[in-house]
This record gives structure tokens, sequence and C-alpha cells, in this order.
């Protein structure tokens, strides 16, 4: 039970943390590059269209019903189905049994959710939609990473189960008062203190407020309830076998509890059996942005990594960029870290030489632009760390909006090289010299320009709402990440 990825976004400096001065692709040489084209578009209001409806039905539309919620719904929706069904079954109360099953399915869906090559097979067969399928399906599909709502859904679902099955423990401990159902019932009341907890503290306002105990709750909350829910299903197992005149043995293996929460555990110790700790090779690129540069696998485009130097206490996801020898091949891949938290400043001021890896490298948002023809890109600040991998993969025709104050001091020539590169007439948009931009109006008439099909942006969630906002209430796909991507 892992905590949701996120994009942090951080910092760097110390004099004796140099870049590794035998690979050519950490070279700090002064190469000329390619400056920015002079910035010719300026944004216009008045070429925006109207919003669609009305402020009443943007609000339910574009907020309120987000995909995640709906994701969630119909969970929760499934399972209200599935209460039904066995009150139905019983023609009353449902049984205890059945709800237990349903408790423990739920929780192997949340967690299989969190598994990464999970996740990786989900992205994978929504990507997998051709350009040829209408534009409509398409931009649902990109929705994608709002899986986070089946895991939250399964989750919740999986405490309201929880609650009625202890509730129906409790009458039947009243009614016979067994002996041994006295453990199993002790031990009911604990999971459900803990579940309610978990459940309580995975609140969106307080992950804001407090990610970090957040983080480390979720984990070892998880774990421990993992623990006791295998001691709960021995002690339960004893109890029925003991009504039903069958084995401990055959009973529990019969038991649809076992298995689910065999997949449940399998998920867990996969994740963390991939724990390493890995050489890092710092570039620092200013006093406010750092990249750091791992050299143990190739790695591909579009994909994620957690990094940690703390990892049972917390974990960082940045976007990997690939880096490439002097013969084009891919050799390694880097993140670029820029101040965003302590955790960021600290890696900035000081580069770490070595730092954790867990679980196996994911998908994120960024990797649906390949459901679209063409499409926008849209970054602000170190924004552009995570967009890099989608410009260097080169599979989708697009244009590139990037604001940032003083880009070359700030993030280096290479950055900008590789920004041009993959779009020669970026809009690089330097905040300290012209301001901060209409975002909403330049991104629409980029839009118009390219005659591309979605936007993509990669910025603070203020600003990301705002564009995404604007852009699908004029009827344009926009897509940023959320709070659970």
């Amino acid at each position: 039970m892992s905590s949701p990825v996120r994009l942090d976004l951080e910092r760097n400096i110390r004099d004796d943390a140099s870049p590794d001065p035998s690979s050519q692709s950490f070279s700090s040489s002064e190469e000329s590059i390619v400056k920015p084209k002079p910035i010719t578009l300026e944004a216009n209001p008045d070429l925006l269209p109207e919003k669609t409806g009305n402020k009443t039905t943007r609000y339910l539309n574009f907020n309120f019903f987000s995909a995640y919620r709906k994701l969630f719904s119909v969970i929760f929706a499934a399972n209200l189905a599935a209460l039904v069904a066995f009150c139905v079954k019983t023609k009353g109360v449902p049984k205890a049994a059945d709800v237990a099953s349903a408790c423990s399915a739920n929780i192997m869906v949340s967690i299989l959710f969190r598994q990464e090559n999970v996740v990786n097979l989900v992205y994978e067969i929504a990507v997998a939609v051709p350009h040829s399928f209408p534009l409509w399906f398409r931009r649902r599909m990109a929705k994608v990473f709002h899986y986070g709502g089946v895991h939250s859904g399964c989750g919740t679902a999986a405490v309201v189960w929880f609650i009625l099955y202890t509730a129906l423990i409790t009458k039947n401990f009243i009614r016979v008062r067994d002996g041994d159902s006295l453990a199993n019932l002790i031990m009911s009341y604990i999971l459900v203190t803990l579940l309610c907890t978990i459940l309580a503290a995975a609140h969106p306002r307080f992950r804001v407020i407090f990610h970090d105990y957040f983080e480390a709750g979720h984990r070892f909350a998880g774990w421990t309830a993992l623990i006791i829910f295998w001691t709960h299903n021995v002690l339960d197992a004893r109890v029925e076998a003991k009504i039903e005149g069958v084995s401990w043995g055959l009973y529990i293996v019969r038991s649809p509890n076992f298995w689910c929460f065999c997949v449940s555990t399998s998920c867990t110790l996969l994740s963390w059996s991939r724990l390493r700790p890995r050489d890092v090779y710092p570039e620092i690129l200013s006093d406010h942005a750092i990249r750091l540069h791992f050299k143990y696998t190739p790695m591909q485009p579009f994909y994620g990594l957690k990094i940690s130097t703390r990892p049972l206490l917390e974990w960082h996801a940045f976007a990997t960029i690939p880096d490439e020898d002097e013969n084009g091949k891919i050799n390694g891949f880097s993140v670029v870290v820029s101040n965003a938290g302590d955790w960021t400043r600290e890696t900035i001021m000081n580069p770490p030489k070595k730092l954790w890896t867990r679980g196996f490298p994911l998908h994120g948002l960024l990797y649906t632009s390949r459901l679209f023809k063409q499409v926008v890109i849209v970054a602000t600040g170190s924004g552009i760390g995570p967009c890099l991998s989608l410009l260097y993969a080169d599979v989708t025709p697009r244009r590139v909006f990037w604001s940032t104050p003083n880009p070359e001091q700030t993030y280096g020539k290479k950055i900008i090289k590789a920004v041009l590169k993959a779009d020669p007439d970026a809009i690089v948009w330097n905040t300290r010299e012209k301001g901060r931009p209409d975002m909403v109006a330049l991104t629409y008439q980029l839009v118009l320009e390219s005659k591309a099909e979605a936007v993509f942006i990669i910025s603070n969630p203020k600003l990301t709402k705002k564009v995404v906002y604007g852009m699908e209430t004029r009827g344009i796909p926009a897509y940023g990440a959320i709070f659970d991507s």
C-alpha cells in the first residue's frame, strides 16, 4: 500500500558535486545553440470564444463530475449492487462470509491499482486506441490517468464492507458467546479503527497540508493492516471450519479471502523487492535547479520513477528523460529537480551521489499524448522536466509553450536545446522580461495555429486547473496532473 505518485519538481548546488567528466552527455561546455526565435505570438483575449453552457453546468461538467469522481462512483455503485444481491440471496441480512469476501476483493483491487505493472498495462490498453477512432472516444481514453478513482473507490468500499462485517460478527458473538470468536472480534475492532484512520487521513486536504505524514502513515498503516488481516483470516478460518465440520487447511484454501490477500501481499512485496540504491551523477544547472543522471538502465521515453533518500518515509516521483551518448544511443536517463520544498532544496544544495529507487518505472499523464495526432505542450518553470521525455520521444507532432523566469540561466543551454529540437518554433517566454503571459489566450491561439487535437499542461495546481478549464469549456481536450496522478 504505497502512497500515490506525485510530480515533485526541485533544486541544487555544491562546488565539489560536478557531473561525471567521463561522460560526454554530462559535459558543461559552452556549446553554441540555436536561440529561441523572437516571440511573435501575442495574447489576444478577443479571439477566445465564449465558454459553453452557464456557470452551473460548467461547474458540474468540468469540475465536480471529474473522471476521478466518475470512476469512484462506478466502483461504489457496483459495491452497492453487490450488497443488494447478498441481501436478496439470504432474503434479509447478508452473510458475514459474503461481506468479508467483498471487503477483501476491494482491498485487492485497490492495491492492484497502485502496482506499477498493472497501472502500465492499463495505460497501454488505453493508448492502444488508433488515431482512426473518433476524437470524442480518444479524449475520454486519455483520462486514464484518473485511475486513482478506482484505488480510492475500492479502498473506501472496503472500509464500509468491513464495518458491516464487524457489526454482523458482533451480533453473532452476543447471541452465541463463543470463546473462539472473541479473538476474531477483537481483531476486527482493531482493523476497523485502523482502516477508518487510513481513510480519514487520505482526504485530499489532509494530504496537501501533511503530505509527508500522510505518506509515511499510509504506508505503515497499510502494512500493519495487511498483517492483521492475515491474522484475522486465520482466526476466522478456525471458527468457520469448526462450524462447517471441515479441516482448517481445507476451509482456508476454499476461502476467497485467502486468495485475495495472496494477491494483495504479492503486489506489495513485488514493489519493495525492487528497492535498490543507485549511483547518481549530478549536473548543476543553477542555484534553483539540478539535473540528476542515472546510468544503470537505458530508460525509454514516457516513464516516471520514484526516488528517495529515506525509503521508508518519503518518495518523490519524477518524469525521466532518456540520455544519449555521442552515437545517439540511449545511455541511462536523468530527472530535472527544481526548488519546490525541503527535500528538493536539500537535493540542490547538497547534490546526492546515491539515491534509492523502488518499483518499476511508471507511465504517467503525458503518455496519453500518443492518442492524438497533434498536441500543444504547456509548461511553466520546472514543469519542462516532465515534458522533455515527451519531446524526446518524437512520436507526436507538438507545439511547445514554456513560460519561466530566465530559462537559460536557470536550466542551462542543453535544456533549451532539447526544447528547440522538439519544436524549432517553441515559445520560450521569459517572465523576467515580458511578465506573466495570458496562458489561456496564448494556448488557445497555439491550438488554432497548429490545429492541435489536445493540450497538455505541467504547472502548479492553480494554473493547471485554469488552463484545463479554459480549454475544456471551449471544446478543446485538455489534460493536467491531478492531486492523485
